[in-house]
């Protein structure tokens, strides 16, 4: 069912009352902000959790309801109505086919809480095949397109074929099971394990041997807690993420670390007991949920905020220490230097990084997260830190679109995340059971006004005199 309406003026059905927020605002009038109409998506039963583009105009969605859906971005349009699972969906990935292969359908996989993992046909809607013999519940997927396999995270580790065969797997389990993986250069894969990063490696059969095999080979604890985000920034490096807020840029070759930085202070700094409790009272508030990157800048989400670190210089350059006014839970990279973010309240909101030429020169804090209002606040007067000569331009994340049109409720969650098409616009999901498809209205006004002299072409209704 498509629901086509205009988004509703920000602030509107928000949750918080007239509580004051710091929050930065936009007005009614949002002059930058492209996205002016929307279609609404009504077929979902309960919260939905993942969206995965499958090509330049569809994409497919799931979630708790253990339903997977097939859409087309550019009208909206149902496809199909994928019934397989009998628990909600845990794990959804693109599984495209080679360019050597005769069969080109465009295939998905997914894993739900029923220990299955089933890979669909997106072209026909139909189930090619499905696998249940998991001894735990998988909750990640990764392809590896190069070498034809696919991988399942859960308790263990697999590496399976297209015909869903069990060519290898771990030999010891985890109890707290693995929650991300990437692909690594040389047929490794990082895996995010609790607080630990272990790598693996797939040995293919050679001549003179059988089958392959999954090996360990080097177990990383350089993480204090949790990681919640692990992302390749390129072929060259990757980022992980933790609880507690540190970061760890890591160089994927040699899996040694590349940049490292996180939240702590300076104990022989006397802090009185307000600052103690604001520093340690409220972990979530650090917690980095989510990275995305170019080949420039690495895009954080940490609590309620978000960060633009330079990879080169090594330092953040932008943030938004507010930018929600709830946790940030997903942010992706739009073209044109700008950036897009959702939280636990349903807000959707569009950025974009601006350069400004610093007027005068002034003291700023050290380090990745001093320049996010943790570490050191008390510095004398006297100790005056310099910015390296290169550092003259300096950036903001200016607000420029705030995107109403999930319902939000103190009380439930919202796991947003966003596809984004070049053509047809943005897609989210959530927890009120919606996908929407956030359009351009210049674009879609436009291409209403072709459609209508087409038709009127078509019917010779131009051609009719006066």
């Amino acid at each position: 069912m498509v629901d086509r309406r205009r988004p509703r003026a920000p602030g509107i059905g928000r949750g918080g009352g007239s509580k004051k927020s710091p929050v930065q605002t936009i007005g009614e009038e949002q002059t930058q902000n492209p996205y002016t109409e929307l279609l609404v998506l009504k077929a979902h039963h309960d919260m939905v959790r993942f969206l995965v583009q499958l090509d330049d105009y569809r994409f497919a969605s799931a979630g708790d309801d253990g339903i997977v859906f097939l859409w087309n971005a550019q009208t909206g349009e149902k496809i199909f109505e994928l019934h397989g699972h009998t628990q909600k969906i845990t794990a959804i990935t693109a599984f495209p086919s080679l360019d050597s292969y005769e069969d080109k359908s465009q295939w998905i996989l997914t894993a739900s809480a029923d220990r299955t993992v089933i890979i669909w046909d997106c072209d026909t809607g139909r189930q090619v095949q499905k696998v249940s013999c998991f001894h735990s519940t998988v909750k990640c997927l990764t392809v590896l397109q190069r070498l034809d396999v696919w991988l399942s995270g859960g308790s263990d580790l697999c590496v399976w074929n297209r015909e869903l065969d069990l060519l290898c797997k771990t030999s010891h389990l985890f109890d707290t099971g693995i929650s991300a993986l990437i692909e690594l250069p040389k047929n490794c894969v990082a895996a995010a394990v609790g607080k630990e990063l272990i790598i693996f490696r797939l040995i293919s059969s050679t001549e003179g041997s059988v089958g392959w095999d999954v090996l360990e080979v080097k177990r990383i604890l350089d993480h204090q807690d949790n990681i919640l985000s692990l992302v390749n920034i390129n072929d060259l490096n990757f980022v992980t993420g933790s609880h507690i807020g540190e970061l760890i840029v890591w160089d994927a070759l040699d899996w040694t670390v590349q940049a490292y930085e996180r939240n702590f202070w300076d104990p022989s700094v006397q802090l009185d007991k307000q600052q103690e409790i604001k520093l340690c009272q409220k972990p979530n508030e650090i917690s980095i949920h989510h990275f995305t990157c170019d080949e420039e800048y690495l895009f954080a989400a940490v609590g309620r905020g978000l960060y633009v670190y330079n990879l080169q210089m090594k330092r953040v350059i932008a943030f938004q220490k507010t930018a929600h006014d709830s946790t940030v839970l997903h942010i992706a990279k739009l073209p044109n230097r700008q950036l897009i973010s959702c939280s636990e309240d349903g807000s959707v909101r569009i950025w974009e990084l601006r350069e400004k030429q610093q007027l005068t020169a002034e003291p700023v804090p050290t380090g990745f997260f001093n320049m996010w209002g943790f570490g050191r606040v008390n510095k004398p007067a006297n100790q005056t830190i310099k910015k390296p000569q290169e550092n003259g331009t300096v950036c903001s994340l200016e607000l420029i679109g705030d995107l109403i049109g999930h319902s939000s409720s103190v009380e439930v969650c919202l796991l947003l995340m966003f596809l984004y098409f070049e053509d047809h616009g943005l897609v989210t999901c959530s927890a009120d059971h919606l996908i929407i498809l956030w359009k351009n209205g210049e674009r879609e006004s436009g291409l209403r006004s072709l459609r209508l002299f087409q038709k009127l072409e078509d019917d010779g209704d131009l051609n009719l005199g006066f």
